[in-house]
């Protein structure tokens, strides 16, 4: 964390990104952000590294904070890169000396990191969020005490008139206690230059270049900045990596930019989701209104991308008069997630268009659609005026496209349309002779070079790059050419980013290649953990010098891993066992005995009292022994433990255990209502916020532009878009109340939350399609808690994929999760067990353990989830006869049993009912308390309520809403079961 805040400073002031026009410049943000600090966390110390070689520089960045607080605390920065700078390492202070982070799986590192934290041990987690953001978290720090992180960046150089530029923001300088950098430059023929310093640069002739020690004077200005004379001619580098040799080579190009053939049809592809209104549309229109200056007349079909794409609108512009396209653009309503995939090409005049023009921040974040691939003659283009934009997915986008990525700052709207409207140097084709798997950075030149790395599998090698229009250049790669230990690092990174076009298709590889390099990815974290057996227990590879210990420790573990697994599936089998003896039970559908005196103890007879005491008193009813009931196990023991008698409730009716009725299994009652009439009845959710005052008198035409007036004052409420898209479904509009909705997508990058709470709202408004690729997200997020593969294994039967909803679901049956998601397996079994029944046999279960398939179909069912973490929510179901089924009192009179209590987040809680009396069944949630900060003001719970569970009658109903505070209890609806026409039997178990 601490780590994060020195880079987060530097890249936040970086004047590339600049502060959307249509908000006031904030002020200048913390170094280290601690939600629980009093004090704000002070900047002790800080020292620089920077070390430059070719175009590339390395620079280690080393900041010592200091807590003055009382009280030990956590650190969190997210922050966006500045273009071309890339994150390759970090390290944390363990007893005095510098650890280095290792890569691990993105959902495996949030999951140890926070157990972790949980034990009070210090591990740091730096991982990357949607677009060039970052994001470290580094605890504890102890109270008035200090820690040291140390975060390692690559970045390519600024090439200008044949003279390279290091710059590096130091916004931080002036509040530190100390500060002082170290200067190397290698390969060098001239001194470099400080052309922002008062004093000479004190640069000193080395070995390979040259060296210098900045003292504070020289570090106090904004930034640091440094220049040098660059290399006329191509050159390359080498440097080594896991015993493979790599390059990294520089091709200086003197071809000036052209015009070209502008097209004759364009298709402009204008973002218009909820985060496009941070992006500078008056940079935007200013390039806009110089590339159809130049285009003169064109045709354009304007393509709107939101949560899913608009009917295309076509203008024609003529003679550089794009007055009517451009007054549409400028009232654009920003609204709704980005699918910036979910579209299909406009066709003019019956064709294709020429070319396309990407407007956008390249945050896609909702749906399952990859972007179009472009046919051969067509060309993308891509502007981008966002702070925070994702350019990795942009540029990796224009390049397949044959096209550009054209970044606009302030200040350079003409160098912008320049690079639109013009064709520089651009590389036609590589070809390496003893070199293989060449990537370029860019298919462009920039600042007048291009960049090339690869393997080199020869001493002597030579790359070929061949540039369109003609010409080409070969560069030597050998044994004679200098280091750079930057260019494995620097292969890796712009492959990953070559894939990014491709993320869905290509995710598994752009993994493998991040954990391979220690890059983070949007699936890959760093991490730094303390104790060598936290490496062994989670299964993370260490830093070099642990890894001896690390193995002899994996050895032992893989023994110990296979019983756990064996032990984990004798348990839920254990559990099956006494939830089928449950399920086999009959259980009385009468009026439950009135308190009466009974002299009667009879062999095997069983006396429940309410105040537990033993022996028979008077006012005790005696009955004869119960069937027998399930044997929950908690999870920190060996043995099964029983459920005991359950205390009666508040309800007029006492509770009592089943009752052996006439010597037979089979209640008469329950018998003779033979195909009842089941049904469910919802109490509609009412929210009584204040902002929804005036859009429940609005018509439906004005109720979405009320909701777009208020939108600003509930920018970051997901209580806000959740009514104001009720309200939508209920006045007709569910276009925009799905568009309402997305912008959930957008509130939190990443937040697994806030994610779910869209996935459960989508799935309740009947569009389970858009649901499935929300909860593949929040999979990749979250792996480690079963609750995702049970939503996304639900979310793929909706929408009839039961083969993949079976597989999912079989994964949270016997897979180990930590011991807070009680009952999780069980329930799911359920689930499991209706999927493949409903499918009918077109679910291959030869994969799944036999033992565990036992379908048990119910009359009632009723599954409480909820979106917050270590927070304790109760599902309470009242039955006919007045007595409440819950956690203190989990198997009623007449049969109804409660799962386990899930006090440590997302549930599930599950109430069943095999035959269920006649009768009226109230469904409650209660919220009982929670142990962390929510992630909003109020708790999102859904309730799914289902007659004749696991059978072709089978009826469900999703609904959503949320609880406030500790102690709220909501009313959610009702099951009404009514009386089965007579001389209707059920058939009767066996």
């Amino acid at each position: 964390m601490l780590a994060t805040l020195l880079l987060g400073a530097c890249i936040l002031c970086a004047p590339a990104l600049a502060q959307s026009a249509r908000r006031a410049t904030p002020p200048p943000r913390p170094l280290l952000l601690a939600p629980d600090a009093r004090t704000p966390i002070q900047l002790q110390q800080a020292g620089l590294a920077v070390d430059i070689g070719g175009g590339m520089a390395a620079t280690t960045i080393e900041l010592t904070f200091y807590n003055p607080n009382e009280r030990v605390l956590e650190g969190e920065l997210q922050f966006p890169l500045a273009p071309g700078q890339r994150v390759t390492g970090f390290a944390l202070d363990l007893d005095g000396a510098m650890r280095p982070a290792v890569p691990v799986d993105k959902a495996k590192g949030r999951q140890v990191f926070e157990a972790i934290v949980r034990r009070g041990v210090d591990p740091a987690l730096l991982e990357t969020t949607q677009g060039d953001n970052l994001k470290l978290r580094v605890y504890p720090i102890p109270a008035h005490g200090t820690r040291r992180v140390r975060v390692q960046l690559a970045q390519a150089l600024e090439r200008a008139s044949g003279r390279w530029t290091y710059r590096l923001p130091l916004p931080y300088a002036a509040g530190a206690g100390d500060i002082a950098a170290e200067v190397s430059v290698h390969s060098a023929a001239a001194a470099p230059v400080l052309p922002d310093a008062l004093d000479p640069a004190p640069f000193q002739p080395a070995a390979d270049g040259f060296k210098a020690s900045l003292p504070r004077r020289l570090l106090a200005n904004d930034a640091l900045t440094i220049a040098g004379k660059a290399d006329d001619g191509a050159r390359a580098w080498t440097g080594e990596f896991e015993d493979e040799s790599y390059f990294y080579a520089e091709i200086p190009v003197t071809t000036a930019p052209a015009p070209r053939a502008l097209p004759r049809t364009m298709g402009l592809l204008w973002d218009s989701s909820g985060s496009g209104a941070a992006r500078r549309h008056d940079l935007e229109l200013a390039v806009l209104e110089r590339y159809f200056r130049a285009a003169g007349d064109i045709d354009v079909a304007l393509v709107r991308l939101r949560d899913r794409a608009e009917a295309p609108r076509t203008f024609r512009v003529r003679g550089g008069d794009w007055s009517a396209l451009r007054r549409e653009l400028e009232g654009t309503v920003y609204d709704g997630a980005s699918a910036l995939g979910a579209w299909t090409a406009p066709r003019l005049a019956g064709a294709p268009v020429n070319e396309y023009l990407l407007v956008s921040d390249g945050l896609d974040n909702y749906g399952a659609r990859t972007f179009p691939t472009l046919l051969p003659s067509q060309r993308l283009f891509v502007l981008n005026a966002a702070p925070g934009a994702d350019t990795g997915y942009l540029d990796a986008l224009a390049r397949r496209g044959n096209g550009r990525l054209v970044d606009i700052a302030p200040g350079a709207i003409d160098a912008a349309a320049r690079a639109l409207v013009t064709d520089g140097a651009r590389i036609a084709a590589l070809q390496g002779d003893g070199l293989a798997d060449l990537q370029a950075e860019s298919i462009d030149a920039h600042g007048g070079i291009v960049r090339v790395a690869g393997r080199r599998q020869r001493a002597d090698a030579l790359l070929r790059v061949t540039f369109a229009g003609g010409g080409s250049v070969a560069v030597p790669v050998t044994q004679a050419s200098p280091r750079q230990p930057l260019a494995p690092l620097l292969w890796a990174g712009w492959r990953i980013d070559a894939l990014q076009a491709d993320y869905l298709l290509k995710r598994a590889e752009i993994a493998r290649l991040g954990k391979r390099f220690g890059i983070a990815t949007r699936d890959t974290s760093l991490i730094v953990l303390e104790r060598l057996d936290d490496y062994v227990r989670h299964d993370i590879a260490p830093p070099p010098e642990l890894r001896k210990a690390f193995a002899q420790m994996q050895s032992l573990r893989t023994e110990t891993l296979a019983t756990a697994r064996e032990s984990h599936l004798q348990r839920v089998l254990r559990e099956l066992d006494a939830k089928q003896a449950w399920w086999e039970t009959g259980y009385p559908k009468g009026a439950p005995p009135q308190p009466k005196i009974t002299v009667d103890t009879g062999e095997g007879s069983t006396i429940y009292r309410r105040d537990g005491r033993s022996g028979a008193q008077p006012g005790d009813v005696i009955l004869p022994p119960p069937p027998p009931e399930p044997a929950f196990q908690a999870r920190s023991t060996t043995a099964p433990a029983p459920m005991m008698p359950a205390p009666a409730p508040a309800a007029p009716s006492m509770a009592y255990r089943s009752v052996q009725v006439s010597g037979s299994r089979v209640d008469p009652a329950a018998a003779a209502r033979a195909q009842a009439q089941l049904g469910i009845a919802l109490q509609k959710w009412t929210p009584d916020a204040r902002y929804l005052d005036r859009l429940r008198g609005a018509d439906a035409q004005q109720a979405y532009a009320i909701y777009l007036d208020q939108k600003p004052d509930f920018f970051n409420s997901s209580a806000f878009y959740l009514d104001v898209a009720d309200l939508l479904f209920e006045k007709g509009q569910r276009d925009l109340a799905l568009r309402v909705l997305s912008n959930l997508a957008e509130m939190d990058l990443e937040n697994r939350q806030v994610l779910r709470i869209l996935g459960y709202r989508l799935l309740q408004a009947g569009a389970p399609e858009l649901a499935v690729p929300v909860f593949e997200s929040v999979l990749r997020l979250a792996e480690d808690e079963p609750q995702s593969w049970r939503d996304l294994g639900l979310a793929y039967a909706a929408v009839g994929r039961a083969q993949e909803a079976a597989d999912t679901l079989y994964q949270v049956v016997v897979r180990e999760w930590d011991a807070r998601f009680a009952d999780v397996e069980l329930i799911t079994l359920a689930d499991l067990n209706a999927v493949i029944a409903a499918a009918r046999g077109k679910v291959d279960a030869s994969r799944f353990d036999a033992r565990l398939l036992r379908p048990m179909p119910l009359d009632l069912r009723a599954v409480l989830t909820w979106d917050a973490d270590n927070s304790d929510m109760d599902l309470w179901v009242t039955d006919p006869n007045g007595e409440r089924c819950m956690y203190a009192n989990r198997l009623t009179y007449q049969g109804g049993q409660m799962s386990r209590d899930v006090t440590g987040g997302y549930g599930p809680e599950e109430f069943s009912l095999r035959d269920a009396k006649p009768g009226k069944y109230k469904v409650e949630a209660n919220f009982y308390g929670h142990r962390q900060q929510l992630v909003a003001s109020s708790t999102t719970l859904q309730l799914r309520l289902t007659t004749g569970f696991g059978t072709p009658r089978a009826q469900e109903q999703l609904v959503t809403l949320r609880l406030r505070g500790r102690g709220e209890t909501v009313f959610v609806g009702e099951f009404e079961v009514g009386a089965a026409p007579a001389g209707n039997g059920r058939p009767a178990r066996r």
